[in-house]
């Protein structure tokens, strides 16, 4: 076992070193930046879009919930933890691969049903009136 560093050693733990600080001096910045827009914003409420919510959910599921609750954030971690369930699990829950269901409405054949043109085709006003007819009709 040798005790002393060869150089390639010394330079790769220098080369660590020195990415770690500055990857903290960036993490520093932003989070600087991040104080200062906050005290910009005052009591302001921030209107976030899904495409929006998804990002910020993405990277604070990385993270873990500990260092969540310690990040000063513009959302609180339960928020974006929530989001993430939303929004990214929306993507696997396969409703999209389900076919439509037709809830066959009152007074109404399941035969009529199966001869008109799928409820995906039609339109919203044409099931409204469907649906006032069947009302209307005893």
């Amino acid at each position: 076992m040798r005790l002393a560093m060869d150089p390639f050693r010394l330079l790769l733990i220098s080369l660590a070193g020195w990415l770690n600080q500055q990857q903290q001096d960036v993490i520093d910045y932003l989070e600087e930046e991040n104080r200062v827009l906050r005290e910009q914003l005052g009591d302001k409420r921030l209107r976030f879009n899904d495409d929006q919510r998804r990002r910020l959910a993405v990277r604070a599921k990385k993270l873990a919930w500990r260092t969540l609750q310690q990040l000063s954030s513009v959302v609180t971690s339960a928020t974006l933890l929530a989001w993430h369930r939303r929004l990214i699990a929306e993507k696997y829950d396969g409703s999209k691969a389900r076919p439509e269901r037709r809830i066959v409405l009152a007074g109404e054949s399941p035969a009529r049903v199966s001869a008109e043109r799928p409820v995906a085709d039609s339109s919203r006003e044409e099931r409204s009136d469907r649906a006032e007819r069947s009302v209307e009709s005893p």
